[in-house]
């Protein structure tokens, strides 16, 4: 596959050959240039021989010496050169299936790409990787891969991912391992399917893979009231919630003390299910699964503590609010309890935001509206500012997964809202009103 280039950096190592808009790239070194992959694993070395046509239709090659690594200032129509790679499962718990209408087009879209895997941290399902995409993965040693495995017994694989290949594809996964290449692994957990002694299957299955398997996350299927047509799941309760963490403690402590780490580790949604207290921060280890919800409290609690520690007190009064998820309020508000012990005039209400959008079955603050949170906050005392968790919005910042923008939000409202990170310093700081600690 040949790629067409699309621009040219100013001064670029590319720019200083004469390399323009409209020419196309056949190879770096000799290969073949399909995706962002190759591009940016071949492009790396000091020295290339790139075979071109020009947008005259001259045939050219380009010889460029530059700094390993640098960039030779190449870009291209779209990031990953080549089209995006769409799932082709059709799982019994997946979360795009239970959208409301309406929503924007992107909101939609199945991601299955093992590109954005390696860039981006996506999790991925190995169903439409073919075995030369393996044997790429391989060669690069691109590193590490994030898999949403589920179960490793193939027929239940199947079953649950409605795909006849997808107990195949664990194959695929199986020889990524024994070649080195480091495997985060997703388990999204439906009562009475893959949880229960399926999932001492799939967690004894996977160690075998250790270290090459570095981490295992175990995360509670989301149902929201969007399932019309779909296959009944049960949420979790606080008494199937508590047995599934029992069952992932017995594994990772047994593999803590055998190998030195837990490997395996229960989202926190499961231990507020549970009525349970979330650990400590030691107790995940190097937070290798915060992207599944695995230890964000506690890293947030310490992180915030640990700031708190350097602030002087003060008599300041200050008024602000902190809407977040259900799930996350009462954890939320232990903070500001502390945070007043030293910040004596302080008045920080959270409020919890109840998701109407999705269903009250989706608790965390990653999925709530802009017109939930309009709908509950309107009316309130908000003092001088609203505090609202990032992940509210999209990686732009501008608007709600409903399209409603901040701006509106903010004039609806009345109030200036100000975007706080998950991390607890950032949390602190925008508390007692400082930028940053």
């Amino acid at each position: 596959m040949s790629v067409t280039v699309f621009s040219v950096d100013a001064k670029s190592p590319a720019a200083k050959k004469h390399i323009k808009p409209g020419d196309i790239l056949h190879t770096i070194n000799g290969n073949d240039i399909n995706d962002v992959l190759d591009y940016d694993f071949y492009a790396a070395d000091s020295r290339l021989v790139l075979q071109m046509t020009s947008a005259s239709g001259k045939e050219r090659t380009v010889r460029i010496k530059k700094d390993e690594y640098a960039d030779l200032g190449l870009s291209f129509e779209t990031y990953l050169i080549d089209r995006q790679h769409t799932c082709r499962n059709d799982c019994i718990f997946c979360f795009v299936n239970q959208m409301p209408p309406g929503m924007r087009e992107s909101l939609y879209v199945k991601d299955d790409d093992a590109r954005l895997s390696f860039l981006f941290g996506n999790y991925i399902t190995l169903t439409n990787m073919p075995d030369s995409e393996i044997d790429r993965i391989i060669k690069m040693h691109i590193s590490p891969i994030n898999v949403s495995v589920h179960t490793t017994n193939p027929q239940l694989r199947c079953k649950m991912m409605k795909n006849r290949f997808a107990g195949e594809a664990l194959q695929k996964l199986y020889r990524l391992a024994k070649a080195g290449i480091g495997i985060n692994c997703q388990l999204v957990l439906c009562p009475g399917m893959n949880d229960g002694t399926e999932l001492d299957r799939t967690l004894a299955d996977l160690s075998a893979f250790y270290p090459a398997v570095q981490t295992i996350a175990c995360v509670p299927v989301g149902v929201t009231k969007y399932r019309e047509g779909l296959p009944h799941l049960e949420p979790y309760t606080q008494k199937t919630a508590a047995e599934t963490i029992d069952r992932i403690e017995t594994f990772s402590s047994a593999f803590l003390e055998k190998h030195g780490c837990r490997l395996a580790f229960p989202a926190d949604e499961f231990f507020i299910l549970a009525k349970r207290s979330i650990p400590e921060a030691d107790y995940y280890e190097d937070f290798g699964q915060l992207d599944n919800g695995v230890g964000i409290i506690a890293l947030q609690r310490k992180e915030f503590l640990d700031a708190l520690e350097t602030i002087p007190e003060s008599n300041n009064f200050r008024h602000v609010t902190i809407a977040t998820g259900v799930a996350a309020a009462p954890f939320l508000k232990q903070l500001v309890d502390a945070a007043k012990k030293k910040w004596h005039n302080l008045k920080c209400d959270v409020v919890a935001i109840q998701n109407d959008y999705f269903g009250h079955t989706i608790t965390v603050a990653g999925l709530i509206t802009g017109t939930d949170l309009t709908a509950q906050l309107k009316g309130r005392e908000l003092g001088s500012e609203l505090l609202l968790p990032n992940c509210m919005l999209r990686h732009e910042q501008d608007r709600f997964l409903d399209d409603m923008l901040l701006s509106t939000v903010c004039e609806v409202l009345g109030v200036k809202v100000r975007l706080v990170s998950n991390d607890g310093a950032d949390v602190l700081a925008a508390i007692i009103g400082q930028d940053s600690i």
